[in-house]
């Protein structure tokens, strides 16, 4: 197995640009809650928390595609420097406004200003893909050693900064956060030679990389995606909450990522056959129906033995998440011209965080409403919503692909 991850890092300076960008990504999952935690703490009130953070995510999405566009178009490095200043400048002033009791106002302009955060994922798998576009075996492993790494991001970021914000200081999170973001993107951009050329000219006659039908459907798919981890960790917290466990909630959750993390290492030591876009939608089938477990177990247990339940469910549930969004990203590869490759997968965690957003607020009202128990209806109903769009974008999948180049065979399964 570790056979295939020795070979693609036998590539020149892809140790390098792989580590670094993990340190660059850990601000992603870091910023977010370190807001809601900060601001909780300084200005005693969650409501504002999260709205400066949902204004956060909101500025990311709009911002975040054409930042990407940028840097198809310009390169990694002139762009991706001077967007993380500007975002450090606006992590430093929300900081400093909320230390010193600033309005709130000013709170939410620092939020928007830190969403031109540059997408250092999307910039790490196009420089895999350049390296290994010509070889998909190696480029499959690639995606699939980052969906791990991404993984592993969104384990320990939220982690260290609600720990450091809790014990040290209010801003210590995403002070540290900015730290990340500052010496990882200047580490990264320092690998001149694995960067991806650029394309200039290619941006005159081409408009945005989601006028793509095919981006359209994994984008869409990917909101659908995205809401279901998001009410899984509100609906998780609530649950263990109606328990009497709720710090037992961030352990249940670690093993959903725990999941995830062990099938991607797995996932990408396989030669898989068939076509990417049935395996996109079998990995989204799964997903979908993995979240019917966790109702059932939600619905008819109780107390302790409901959460190692829930646990189980939730381990079995997160062997689908990487190999899906690992097909996911080698679609988005195809489907878009190597001139727009990065603004294309940032469209993707654009639909994933707005996803996010929408699922946690729809966990949120329904477990008010109806209890915990009730809230994992909101995984499954997004689940379902994933599975009909992908079905019905599937000869947009397939189209997409067709216009590009054919798809390379594929050798048969082997460990």
């Amino acid at each position: 197995m570790l056979s295939s991850y020795r070979q693609i890092f036998a590539a020149p300076g892809s140790l390098a640009f792989s580590s670094s960008g993990f340190v660059a990504r850990l601000p992603i999952s870091m910023t977010g809650i370190g807001i809601v935690t900060m601001l909780a703490q300084l200005r005693g009130s969650y409501g504002l928390a999260g709205a400066v953070s949902a204004v956060l995510a909101l500025a990311a999405a709009v911002l975040g595609p054409q930042v990407s566009r940028l840097v198809d178009r310009y390169g990694q490095r002139r762009v991706a420097l001077p967007a993380t200043g500007l975002t450090l400048v606006a992590a430093v002033a929300l900081l400093l406004c909320a230390r010193f009791d600033a309005p709130a106002w000013t709170l939410f302009v620092c939020a928007a200003g830190m969403g031109v955060m540059p997408s250092t994922g999307s910039m790490v798998r196009a420089r895999w893909a350049n390296l290994y576009s010509a070889e998909p075996p190696k480029l499959h492993t690639a995606y699939s050693l980052e969906a791990v790494v991404d993984e592993i991001c969104f384990i320990v970021g939220p982690i260290l900064s609600i720990g450091l914000a809790t014990s040290v200081f209010p801003e210590a999170g995403v002070l540290l956060a900015g730290v990340f973001l500052g010496v990882g993107v200047l580490l990264f951009t320092a690998q001149r030679r694995t960067e991806p050329p650029v394309h200039p000219h290619a941006h005159h006659s081409a408009g945005s990389a989601i006028t793509s039908a095919g981006l359209q459907v994994l984008v869409l798919t990917f909101v659908a995606t995205g809401a279901i981890f998001g009410s899984v960790e509100v609906v998780t917290v609530a649950f263990a909450e109606a328990q009497g466990h709720t710090s037992a909630s961030s352990l249940v959750l670690a093993v959903y990522a725990l999941g995830s993390c062990l099938a991607g290492v797995v996932f990408g030591t396989l030669r898989l056959k068939g076509s990417m876009p049935a395996r996109f939608l079998a990995g989204v089938a799964v997903m979908a129906a993995s979240m019917v477990p966790l109702l059932v177990v939600a619905e008819s247990v109780r107390g302790t033995a409901g959460l190692v339940g829930i646990g189980a469910a939730l381990f079995l549930a997160g062997l689908s998440i990487s190999p899906t969004l690992i097909t996911a990203m080698a679609l988005v590869e195809r489907l878009v011209p190597a001139a727009q490759l990065t603004e294309g997968m940032t469209w993707t965690t654009t639909g994933l965080a707005t996803g996010v957003a929408l699922g946690s607020s729809a966990a949120g009202w329904v477990v008010d409403a109806a209890g915990a128990a009730a809230g994992y209806w909101v995984p499954v109903a997004a689940g379902g919503f994933g599975v009909l769009v992908a079905l019905a974008g599937m000869a947009r999948l397939r189209g997409g692909l067709d216009t590009v180049e054919p798809e390379p065979a594929e050798t048969s399964l082997h460990g």
